[in-house]
C-alpha cells in the first residue's frame, strides 16, 4: 500500500476511477481546512480590498508560473470585481513561454520585482495580492518587499508549511509570508502532491491551483459583501454571453475604466 502526502492510501491494485475519488476527498478536505481555519483572514482581506475600492484605489493580482492561473481567474471575469487588473511580468506568467523552464529561473532573478512595479500603475493605497505556493523564491518575496515600500497593501496565498520544510532562495532567507499585510494559508503540502502509488515513483495529483483559486473567489466574495455592507455597490462584471450582459460590463467600464488596465 502506499500512502499520498495527507495520508489518503492508495494501493497498486486500485483502479483510475477510486484513485479519482481519493483525489477529489483531498481536495475536498483541503477546501474544508481552508474554511474551517482561514475564513477570518479571508473575511479581513475582503475588507482590504473594500477599502482600497471605496478609497478609489486599483487592485491587482500577481502570480508566477502555476500561481499565475489563479490571478488570471480573478481579472475580466464574469462575477468578479471588475477592478481587478492582472500584475504581468514577462516570461513567468504562464508556460506558454518557451522553454517553459525559463520561468522557473526568472522566479529566482534578484531585482526584476522592482522594475517592474516601477513601470506599472501601481500606487500608494492600492492593492496587491500574490499568489506564490512556496513563497520562497526572490520574485514573490521582493515583488512583497517593494510594494509595501511604495505603499500598497498585500496579501499573500502561500503554504506556510514550505517555510517551515524548505530554504527561502532570497538573500535574506526570508519568504513571502513574512512581508505581507495579511496571508491566506492553502494549506498545501510541500511537494504540492496528493497521491502516492508504490508502482508510481513520484507523488502526483496537485491541488495548489485549485486550492489557491477557491481562496481568490472566496477573498472576492468577501470583499463583494463588504462593499454592500457600507452601502456601496461592488463594480461587478456579468458574463458577456447573457442577455444583457455586454452592455452592463460596458457601463462598469465606463464607470470605472481609470482603474481599469487591462482594457488599453
Amino acid at each position: 500500500m502506499g500512502k499520498g502526502p495527507q495520508g489518503g492510501q492508495a494501493s497498486d491494485g486500485g483502479s483510475g476511477d477510486l484513485l479519482a475519488a481519493r483525489y477529489l476527498d483531498a481536495a475536498i478536505d483541503l477546501l474544508r481546512r481552508v474554511r474551517d481555519e482561514e475564513s477570518e483572514d479571508i473575511t479581513a482581506a475582503g475588507e482590504l480590498i473594500a477599502d482600497a475600492v471605496a478609497a478609489e484605489g486599483r487592485l491587482f493580482a500577481f502570480g508566477a508560473g502555476h500561481s499565475s492561473l489563479a490571478a488570471q481567474d480573478v481579472v475580466y471575469r464574469a462575477g468578479g470585481l471588475a477592478l481587478m487588473n492582472l500584475l504581468s511580468v514577462p516570461g513567468v506568467v504562464g508556460v506558454d513561454v518557451m522553454p517553459a523552464t525559463l520561468g522557473s529561473a526568472l522566479e529566482r532573478v534578484n531585482g526584476l520585482a522592482g522594475a517592474v512595479l516601477d513601470s506599472s500603475p501601481v500606487r500608494p493605497g492600492d492593492v496587491l495580492v500574490i499568489i506564490s505556493l512556496s513563497g520562497r523564491n526572490s520574485l514573490p518575496v521582493e515583488m512583497a518587499v517593494n510594494a509595501r515600500a511604495l505603499g500598497l497593501k498585500v496579501i499573500g496565498v502561500t503554504s506556510v508549511a514550505y517555510a517551515t520544510e524548505t530554504k527561502s532562495r532570497h538573500v535574506t532567507g526570508t519568504f513571502l509570508k513574512d512581508h505581507c499585510d495579511l496571508v491566506l494559508d492553502s494549506k498545501i503540502a510541500v511537494g504540492d502532491a496528493e497521491l502516492a502509488l508504490d508502482s508510481v515513483d513520484a507523488p502526483f495529483g496537485p491541488a495548489s491551483t485549485m486550492v489557491a483559486s477557491a481562496l481568490m473567489q472566496a477573498m472576492m466574495a468577501s470583499a463583494a459583501a463588504a462593499l454592500a455592507a457600507r452601502g456601496i455597490q461592488p463594480p461587478l462584471l456579468r458574463s458577456a454571453n447573457v442577455d444583457g450582459g455586454h452592455d452592463w460590463n460596458g457601463r462598469v467600464f465606463s464607470e470605472y475604466g481609470d482603474r481599469i488596465f487591462y482594457r488599453h
